[in-house]
């Protein structure tokens, strides 16, 4: 007869963990409001004298017992589902993380490939036009040894664009073009028979890789597209203008005003790549017909605060002229 009694208590405290781990804490509360209520009507019927106080104390702890323990697994239960959900979470954003920077790559290497090729092939193919038309030996093998210098510039920097796409994560990667860069630039213009200046105003102030690359890449396409679309151009102007915060780029030659541009549909990238990195910046760019003839860009980079370099400052208003 005592052991009927004894698990059917058993029985109920087990329902009351179930409750407690499994369902809402104000049901589990309601659960256990119930079962006490129980106990306190077994300790009247069952219980006599002074044993009364300490049953129900006895029977009051188990039902917290089971209470506490049922709570306690639904929390940690609860718990783990939350590391759960939370890695699963952090590993879709790590996934899409890596497909943005997959996509992002991807745009600035075929930037950077326009920027190359479409730079490279303009000048080679001016150069070879020359060469066709002259009738002077000497300025012809002059007009081969730059096509094959910038041939072999252009293959070079293919080669370390495309090296970011090899397996091998310890192959050598040379940097991006920077400003110490930009008279190899001009020159390798200038062997086209265009005349370049370079025209440097303001404090220099110190700028980062990623700028320097930008500006680099500005004024390259800027004279690419002046050597592919320009008319009767005999003069080209490149002007960077350094002042507190920023750096105004401005290309601008006397050609005919009649180019290409971006907003036209022209069917090419030039622009959309320099609008591209100007915006990277913050900046302003504006490509048309200049003020008096010619065609002119104008880019503006918001650049960091940062205090001028005393030692690297730039005398205002020097002209660097090297012409062909």
């Amino acid at each position: 007869m005592v052991s009927v009694p004894v698990a059917g208590d058993a029985a109920l405290l087990v329902a009351l963990y179930t409750v407690a781990a499994h369902r809402r804490l104000d049901r589990a509360l309601a659960a256990a409001v119930v079962l006490e209520f129980g106990v306190l009507l077994a300790v009247l019927r069952w219980a006599t004298g002074p044993s009364n106080l300490r049953l129900l104390i006895l029977l009051t702890g188990m039902v917290l017992a089971a209470l506490l323990l049922g709570v306690t697994q639904r929390s940690r239960r609860a718990y783990l589902a939350q590391l759960v959900g939370r890695a699963e979470r952090l590993e879709r954003e790590r996934d899409q993380q890596a497909q943005l920077a997959t996509a992002a790559e991807r745009t600035r290497i075929a930037r950077e490939m326009h920027d190359i090729v479409a730079h490279s092939l303009s000048v080679m193919i001016t150069l070879a036009d020359g060469a066709a038309l002259t009738d002077r030996p000497d300025q012809a093998r002059a007009a081969l040894h730059h096509i094959s210098r910038t041939g072999r510039d252009a293959l070079a920097d293919t080669r370390r664009v495309l090296g970011v796409l090899r397996a091998d994560p310890a192959a050598e990667r040379e940097p991006q073009p920077g400003l110490d860069r930009l008279d190899a630039l001009l020159t390798a213009v200038r062997a086209t028979g265009l005349a370049v200046d370079l025209v440097t105003t303001g404090r220099n102030v110190p700028t980062t890789a990623a700028a320097q690359t930008a500006v680099y890449r500005i004024v390259q396409e800027a004279l690419t597209n002046t050597v592919k679309h320009a008319d009767s151009v005999s003069h080209v102007v490149v002007r960077l203008t350094y002042r507190p915060g920023g750096l105004g780029v401005q290309i601008s030659d006397d050609g005919g005003p009649s180019r290409p541009t971006a907003d036209r549909g022209a069917g090419g990238h030039g622009l959309v790549g320099i609008r591209e990195r100007v915006s990277l910046f913050g900046g302003t760019l504006h490509a048309g017909p200049g003020p008096v003839r010619g065609w002119q860009v104008t880019a503006d980079l918001r650049l960091d605060d940062a205090e001028p370099d005393v030692e690297t400052d730039v005398e205002t208003d020097v002209e660097r002229v090297a012409h062909a």
